[in-house]
């Protein structure tokens, strides 16, 4: 069949090419119910496709071929039995779009990748968010572990051989308070340690007899 200008259900304007195929099963039907049985099957084959197709979206008729390609066939059967003729196969072939339409598809195609690049992306940030709430409650449970992040940025900070380095305040004062608190550490353990021996020495006799002092 030649293509044929179809107006789909939501009003867009394609043009279809099908092929059709069929069987004489009955010669003198063929001959005596219609004058000349390949043109009446050409014509009620584009008009069956015109009707079908017009009752599908653009979209149906794009993803949904096998069923279209399945109704045609049995409408074109019922109407070709009477002719002694069997349709044993109906494809579509092509489906054009006008460049408006292909414009506009590329242009919805682009916004669901974006829609979808952007819901991938929040999701990370979800779970970034989350991982990072975790991570702060273990660092106010162990204050030092802020510190020692600080530091791993100073270290890779320094990987790049950058000649500016900049300590937070936060880290400046935790270091004042860390020298304390091995001060403290020190003085304690001073204290805690037991006195060290005297040198004692042994009490003997003198020369007259007299024990001497300690």
């Amino acid at each position: 069949m030649q293509s044929q200008g179809i107006i789909t259900r939501d009003n867009v304007s394609v043009d279809v090419s099908a092929v059709a195929y069929f069987r004489v099963t009955d010669a003198v039907k063929s001959v005596v119910a219609v004058e000349n049985v390949h043109a009446a099957i050409n014509q009620i084959a584009r008009t069956t496709l015109r009707k079908v197709v017009g009752q599908h979206t653009l979209d149906e008729t794009l993803s949904e071929t096998d069923r279209i390609n399945l109704d045609i066939r049995e409408i074109l059967d019922v109407t070709t039995a009477e002719w002694g003729v069997q349709v044993t196969l109906v494809e579509l072939k092509d489906i054009q779009l006008p460049d408006t339409m292909k414009r506009a598809m590329a242009r919805q195609a682009e916004a669901e990748r974006e829609k979808r690049a952007k819901i991938i992306n929040a999701e990370g940030e979800s779970l970034a968010a989350a991982a990072l709430a975790d991570a702060s409650d273990t660092m106010m449970a162990h204050p030092l572990a802020l510190q020692l992040r600080n530091l791993q940025s100073l270290v890779e900070i320094a990987v790049d051989k950058n000649s500016t380095v900049v300590f937070p305040a936060p880290l400046m004062s935790t270091i004042g308070e860390l020298g304390a608190f091995l001060a403290r550490e020190t003085a304690a353990a001073t204290s805690s340690a037991p006195p060290s021996d005297l040198n004692k020495t042994i009490p003997g006799p003198t020369s007259n007899g007299v024990p001497e002092s300690v």
